[in-house]
């Protein structure tokens, strides 16, 4: 009998170890900066395990950041598209994990690019709700700062006219603020020191303040970070450009 439980639990167990090998070969991909090569790992883990939420938390969110890069337009929205639905079926499975509803909450900002304006409105009030459900179910998660503080950003920017319109046609949008943004942005930056996108928008909202010597300051000490993913050289680009505008 002991032998017939044995042969039993084999595949169970195969495919467990078969899951753990692809994941850490996906992890290793990502952080050679090889994010097209991981999606697929991601996928044939996905395959062996449609409920592995991480698995679907890492399809959602590099489906998102490969389609941002995407030049043709088709494509991109495609992208977007498949990362919003990973993030869906993640958040179908548990709503309460504070991945899940970042990864959600980004896909929601990615689809919005290519919404239309009443569609954008209520983007903006989901994504401001899944970041703040993220960051309830976990305090110390830097991406959902992060993301409520671009949230805050944006939507202050919007002038007196943009704001109107959208309350006219499309319903309120919740109030925002630049102090928020940068306050946001601060606990992301303490939680996570080295998250190279959060200098650079944090360096954007001090010179929107008014604050150039913050900003420069953070542009300078960003430039002594390593690059943490595929998207940090583009970042630094930016946050070079930038520096160079504010020192002009």
């Amino acid at each position: 009998m002991r032998w017939l439980l044995i042969l039993f639990l084999l595949p169970c167990r195969s495919l467990g170890q078969d899951v753990s090998v692809l994941m850490a070969k996906a992890a290793q991909l990502e952080a050679a900066f090889k994010e097209e090569k991981a999606l697929p790992v991601y996928q044939q883990v996905l395959q062996l395990q449609p409920r592995n939420i991480p698995a679907l938390c890492r399809c959602s969110d590099l489906n998102c950041r490969i389609g941002n890069r995407e030049a043709d337009q088709g494509k991109k929205i495609d992208y977007f598209k498949a990362g919003y639905r990973y993030a869906q079926s993640a958040y179908r499975l548990d709503s309460t994990n504070s991945e899940v509803n970042v990864v959600i909450a980004f896909s929601l900002a990615r689809m919005a690019l290519i919404q239309s304006g009443k569609e954008k409105v209520a983007a903006a009030n989901e994504i401001k709700r899944f970041a703040e459900q993220a960051i309830r179910y976990d305090p110390t998660n830097f991406k959902a700062y992060h993301i409520l503080g671009r949230w805050n950003y944006e939507v202050s920017n919007l002038n007196f006219i943009e704001r109107t319109l959208a309350r006219w046609f499309f319903g309120a949008l919740p109030q925002a603020s630049l102090a928020e943004a940068i306050r946001n942005y601060e606990k992301s930056r303490s939680l996570r020191p080295d998250f190279m996108l959060n200098y650079f928008e944090l360096a954007r909202a001090y010179r929107r303040e008014g604050k150039k010597d913050k900003a420069i300051a953070l542009l300078r000490h960003m430039e002594t970070l390593r690059d943490g993913m595929y998207d940090d050289r583009m970042v630094r680009k930016e946050g070079r450009q930038l520096l160079e505008e504010l020192t002009r």
